[in-house]
């Protein structure tokens, strides 16, 4: 994929010990591609690297909290739902449950007139996850769906915001999220390899802004490995 937009990955690592939650960011503009992600406070975050150039997009949809860490489950998502998928996790409900309650008030965002879809994802103890995607359908309005994960050792699930194309204007992704093999057993290996795989080939365009990659012991004592890959240090 030349330019994915945003990525959503979630999975295990090939023990079948740990759950997989890779958020990436990629960008074309220069407010998007002014960003970071940052570590604080159990919360991967998306922050300005330049405060003036970000403000040349819309701001609330540039910078938001792009993973939540919290007793029992994992948040992640492309803009400010992230917070409600926290809001709305209930120990022991599905999570394809917790994504649809959490996204119902929430729409494709308002960037006419690429319309970029939210992408989201939860995961929950027992090794249960999902993955959302809402986008704006010809008539306007907006259509979610809700995909409930199959977690096995070794095996990845990707959602991302456009379909690989770099092209104007660019067109959602569609259908089910695609399956890829996850082979690494810690955060950094695996953070180093997404980044690596985003490298432009044949001189294309560097649209590489950031990679965060959670590797989770325990959901519910909370421990976790954390790698944050960033290309504007």
């Amino acid at each position: 994929m030349e330019y994915p937009g945003r990525v959503i990955i979630i999975g295990q690592d090939p023990s079948g010990k740990q759950s997989v939650v890779i958020y990436v960011l990629t960008g074309r503009s220069p407010s998007s591609q002014a960003r970071k992600l940052e570590w604080k406070q159990d919360a991967v975050l998306t922050k300005p690297t330049n405060i003036d150039v970000v403000r040349r997009g819309n701001v609330d949809l540039l910078i938001y909290p792009s993973i939540l860490l919290f007793r029992g489950g994992i948040a992640v998502s492309n803009g400010q739902q992230t917070s409600d998928i926290k809001d709305y996790f209930i120990r022991g409900q599905n999570p394809a449950e917790i994504l649809s309650s959490a996204l119902k008030n929430w729409d494709y965002e308002p960037d006419a007139p690429i319309f970029t879809p939210r992408i989201s994802g939860c995961v929950a103890p027992r090794g249960e996850a999902a993955l959302g995607i809402i986008k704006r359908a010809k008539d306007g309005s907006s259509t979610r769906e809700i995909f409930q994960l199959l977690m096995t050792p070794g095996a990845g699930h990707m959602i991302c915001t456009y379909n690989g194309e770099n092209r104007d204007p660019l067109l959602p992704f569609a259908g089910k999220p695609l399956d890829l093999k996850i082979e690494e057993y810690s955060a950094r290996a695996m953070a180093e390899a997404t980044y690596e795989v985003l490298e432009p080939v044949d001189h294309e365009k560097d649209f590489r802004v950031a990679v965060a990659c959670i590797f989770s012991r325990d959901l519910i004592l909370n421990e976790y490995d954390i790698k944050i890959i960033n290309r504007n240090k």
